[in-house]
C-alpha cells in the first residue's frame, strides 16, 4: 500500500483537475447532503470530520501541499459522490453551483480518476468504502 505522501505535481495532476477536487470537496460544505454511513464509507469519521477535512483538505489543494494518499482517495470520491449523485450529492445542481458543465466535469475526472487510481485503489477495504472495526464489548 502507498504511505508516501505526495503533491498534485507528483501526481501530475493538472491545476483543472486539482481545482474540480476543490470544487468537490466544498459541495459538502454546501448543496451536498451526506449521512454519517456515507461520510464513513468515503474515508471520513463522520458529518463532522467531512466537513471539517474537507476545508483542510481543500486548503492543502490551493496551497500546493503534499496529501496522504487516504486524503487523496477522500478528496476523489467526495468529488465522485457530489457530482453525480442527486440523492445526497449536488447532482444534478453541479453546473449551478460549480460552474462547471456536465462534459467539463467527466472529462477531468476521468483523467484525475486514471491519475489517482495507483494511490487510492489499494485503501478500499483498508479504511476506505468500510465501516472502522468494531470494539470488542466489555463485561
Amino acid at each position: 500500500m502507498t504511505t508516501d505522501v505526495q503533491t498534485a505535481e507528483q501526481l501530475t495532476l493538472t491545476d483543472e483537475e486539482s481545482r474540480l477536487l476543490q470544487l468537490g470537496l466544498i459541495e459538502w460544505c454546501g448543496p451536498a447532503r451526506s449521512t454519517e454511513e456515507f461520510a464513513v464509507a468515503m474515508g471520513f469519521d463522520g458529518t463532522e470530520d467531512l466537513h471539517y477535512r474537507s476545508l483542510r483538505i481543500r486548503a492543502s489543494l490551493i496551497a500546493r501541499e503534499a496529501l496522504e494518499p487516504m486524503d487523496w482517495a477522500r478528496a476523489l470520491l467526495a468529488t465522485e459522490l457530489a457530482f453525480a449523485s442527486d440523492v445526497v450529492g449536488s447532482g444534478y445542481e453541479w453546473s449551478t453551483t460549480t460552474g462547471w458543465s456536465d462534459e467539463t466535469t467527466v472529462r477531468v475526472l476521468r483523467s484525475t480518476q486514471l491519475k489517482l487510481i495507483r494511490t487510492v485503489a489499494p485503501l478500499v477495504g483498508q479504511g476506505l468504502g468500510t465501516r472502522p472495526a468494531l470494539r470488542p464489548a466489555i463485561g
